[in-house]
């Protein structure tokens, strides 16, 4: 049954976020492994779709013709057309970014659509044998049955070797011992990069390396005490956030925070500044 109609505030029950600020770092985490999958114009069509869904986090219910109104005020006629638009909305169903549900007037004529972000789904972190020694299994003939189905099914995964020369292999020689996949290696160091770019300490390499490599150590450590980690990249860029706080606190005269915005880099290169201070306001 389709949903009815309304003012966005009726729909915050399908808001998987607490604020602005948490729905913002999902999106930031969803482009950093996805940007690549959308064309230049298909990202300035999601790049306004997140913009218009911040009044209830993560949720929108705008026509397609006031988004693409919108986009094409803010280039000056030079917007994207309306299949450009609907072909981002596919591609982001389909990489699981939105939930789109249909609505309805009162009358039973269909009427704009309802689109709801999802949150960024980690992999479940490594069970805390893992990260020690290995230990035996009853059933070895299952085992190997599910490492050769695997084998079959999934591509070759590069390790650690194959891993962009512009990563420090300080950050890498670290956390090959856990996560030994090239891919996952460079998540790990864009969420660094996504980090220093907000609080503009990304030209002090030395500094957010050694804080990116204090962060990764804190995760590893907890990964270890605990199994309630359910996300463990979520969990590293909550620490490297506070972390890089402070050192761009450290940077800034006296009560120098109340004026100067942080930058926050959108997903097709654009940057937008904004006050943390006040940022569910």
């Amino acid at each position: 049954m389709n949903l009815k109609s309304g003012r966005i505030e009726g729909f915050e029950g399908y808001s998987q976020f607490k604020s602005v600020k948490e729905f913002n770092t999902h999106v930031e985490m969803w482009l950093a492994v996805k940007k690549h999958a959308f064309s230049k114009g298909e990202l300035v069509g999601l790049k306004r779709l997140v913009r218009f869904s911040v009044k209830v986090p993560g949720v929108c219910n705008a026509k397609i013709g006031t988004l693409l109104k919108a986009i094409n005020e803010e280039y000056q006629g030079n917007g994207i057309s309306r299949s450009t638009f609907k072909r981002m909305i596919i591609k982001a169903k389909e990489l699981g970014i939105v939930t789109i549900y249909e609505t309805e007037r009162k009358n039973g004529s269909q009427t704009s659509n309802l689109y709801s972000f999802n949150r960024f789904p980690q992999s479940e972190p490594p069970k805390a044998e893992k990260l020690n020694h290995p230990k035996e299994t009853n059933n070895l003939l299952k085992t190997n049955i599910t490492k050769t189905t695997k084998r079959n099914e999934a591509p070759f995964e590069l390790d650690h070797t194959f891993v962009s020369e512009k990563i420090p292999q300080t950050f890498v020689q670290l956390v090959k011992y856990f996560f030994s996949d090239a891919k996952t290696i460079e998540e790990y160091w864009h969420m660094v990069q996504i980090a220093a770019f907000r609080f503009e300490c990304h030209q002090h390499t030395d500094d957010v390396l050694s804080i990116a490599i204090q962060s990764f150590k804190q995760l590893v450590r907890k990964l270890k005490s605990t199994k309630n980690v359910a996300k463990p990249i979520a969990f590293f860029f909550g620490i490297l956030t506070n972390k890089l706080k402070e050192l761009y606190l450290k940077q800034l005269p006296e009560n120098g925070y109340e004026s100067k915005p942080l930058r926050y880099l959108l997903g097709n290169g654009e940057v937008m500044y904004y006050d943390w201070m006040h940022w569910e306001e």
